[in-house]
């Protein structure tokens, strides 16, 4: 219900879009976000919007690089990600909870019902 696409190889400093397109759920219900697995790490929620009022939270090491976003109408969301660094580097994962969710849990992977696949990112000159 959730598939995971755009990553690819880049350089330090470039950009990626990565897409998570969404079936069998409607946005405006679920809140959607992105995990990032770096390699031998847990897996780390680093972006979420809300279903309702399409919030964004995200977590400070993305800060001014990393932005969520989500066409309603394609029901998909977005991953826009600028200035990447070496350490963005892993497997990227979209998932989704129906709303409600406190805004203090949206990080832990546990509140999480429905994953995508996956798609890896790799930075690197």
């Amino acid at each position: 219900q959730l598939q995971a696409s755009g990553g690819g190889l880049v350089q330090p400093g470039g950009s990626l879009r990565l897409s998570c397109a969404v079936s069998g759920l409607t946005l405006d219900a679920y809140a959607i976000a992105w995990f990032h697995q770096a390699p031998g790490k847990e897996r780390e929620g680093v972006l979420c919007i809300s279903g309702g009022d399409s919030s964004t939270y995200y977590v400070d090491s993305v800060k001014g690089r990393l932005t969520i976003s989500r066409d309603i109408a394609k029901n998909t969301v977005f991953l826009q990600m600028n200035s990447l660094k070496p350490d963005d580097t892993g497997v990227y994962f979209c998932a989704a909870v129906r709303e409600p969710i406190a805004a203090r849990n949206w990080t832990r992977r546990l509140e999480y019902d429905y994953w995508g696949q996956g798609t890896l990112v790799t930075v690197s000159s």
